[in-house]
């Protein structure tokens, strides 16, 4: 049967975003014979900023960044998938999701995008280069203890700290330490909380490999398997492709984070992806079934994980032949992934992050010894994006 009805996705641009969506594409089409499905790639970087809404126009299958759903769903981008749905389906993802992985994509009483990928941060490390000299960090005193004995060393610490990855780790260390920010309409985080963390970000720069705020974290991931500069990473978003045997030349593992204020690894930013369908698709059937398809237990176990995928569903997470072909990166992170910060999602917030990375990383690159003053117009800054971007309630 020739192929009559063609699906366009567009995913992100590492092996854990694009090679499932072939390899899964291949294999529903195969039960499918009237459906075409070819897959776009975009950056890393244009994942988190290039406009969801624009790609909905293009696109019938869209991977996407759980805090664009606020403002795909005021512009009416997606399609609600629970009106497309079996019920059951939904509940299973509910039931199974890791962490708030799937309510992320709910709103307004629908779930719009299905939870196929699941990330936070997490801590990294080479074992090779722990093994018989100290281990893995459990709290923060642990860590700078760490990175103060390696100091001067050729080997360090490193933290991904490009811009945008500033605004992370910012948000990620106040909710670790017991404040998650953007819980107030008047200042994204107090004062007293927001110094701490610039504190802590400062002397953490202070002690990391000196090319930090260079780095996303593939970049670092990439240095820290291929050569033997960096022995820990405290917080950066986990990639279990670097888990695996044969990916890079040495095996990268991956852990919880620092013990937060709770006692727990809590606090953790959120990431992951999720897939939606457009609203324009000309098959929503079609569009839908696949995106089941790949959300689907089975599927999540099997080929999205064996093609370099990073599954959603809580079954791939605790699924013996997974963790061991991933040296237990699902198993040793999961407690960190189930007490995550859930970013807001309110229409306007990714314009919130990209400027409070930008603030951040400017505040790191002065290496000087920085003064209240700068810690003060920083937090000043910081809350004024903010409350410029908070939605405006209606005046009847």
């Amino acid at each position: 049967m020739i192929a009559t009805k063609t699906l366009r996705g567009n995913t992100w641009d590492h092996v854990r975003g694009f090679a499932p969506m072939p390899a899964t594409a291949r294999r529903f089409m195969f039960d499918h014979a009237d459906v075409q499905i070819d897959w776009d790639r975009r950056t890393l970087r244009e994942f988190a900023e290039l406009s969801v809404l624009d790609l909905a126009e293009q696109y019938d299958l869209i991977v996407l960044d759980h805090p664009w759903i606020g403002a795909a769903v005021d512009r009416e981008s997606l399609l609600p998938l629970d009106e497309y749905l079996d019920s059951q389906f939904i509940a299973d993802q509910a039931a199974h999701s890791v962490g708030p992985s799937h309510a992320s994509y709910q709103m307004k009483g629908h779930q719009w995008a299905l939870a196929i990928d699941v990330a936070s941060h997490v801590s990294a490390y080479r074992p090779d280069l722990l093994s018989g000299r100290m281990s893995t960090p459990r709290t923060w005193a642990e860590v700078f203890a760490m990175g103060e004995r390696l100091h001067g060393s050729n080997t360090r610490l490193a933290l991904p700290l490009m811009s945008v990855d500033c605004s992370c780790t910012f948000l990620s260390l106040c909710a670790n330490l017991g404040e998650p920010p953007m819980r107030q309409p008047d200042f994204m985080v107090s004062r007293d909380m927001g110094r701490q963390v610039l504190e802590i970000m400062v002397a953490l720069r202070d002690l990391c490999h000196p090319e930090s705020l260079q780095w996303n974290p593939p970049q670092l991931l990439d240095r820290m398997a291929e050569t033997d500069e960096i022995v820990y990473c405290p917080l950066l978003f986990g990639y279990s492709n670097y888990a695996r045997a044969g990916f890079r030349r040495n095996v990268v593992r991956f852990a919880n984070i620092p013990l937060g204020a709770d006692g727990k690894p809590s606090g953790a930013l959120l990431g992951g992806a999720g897939l939606a369908v457009s609203r324009h698709t000309r098959w929503p059937k079609e569009a839908c079934a696949y995106a089941a398809y790949v959300a689907a237990p089975a599927i999540q176990r099997s080929i999205y994980f064996a093609s370099g995928g990073q599954p959603g569903h809580r079954s791939a997470w605790l699924d013996p032949s997974v963790n061991e072909a991933s040296h237990d990166f699902f198993r040793d992170t999961l407690e960190t992934l189930d007490h995550t910060y859930l970013r807001p999602r309110f229409n306007g917030y990714l314009g919130v992050q990209d400027a409070m990375g930008n603030i951040i990383h400017d505040f790191l690159r002065d290496t000087s010894t920085p003064s209240a003053a700068m810690f003060d117009d920083t937090l000043n800054k910081l809350d004024d994006i903010y409350r410029r971007a908070l939605p405006q309630p209606r005046i009847a």
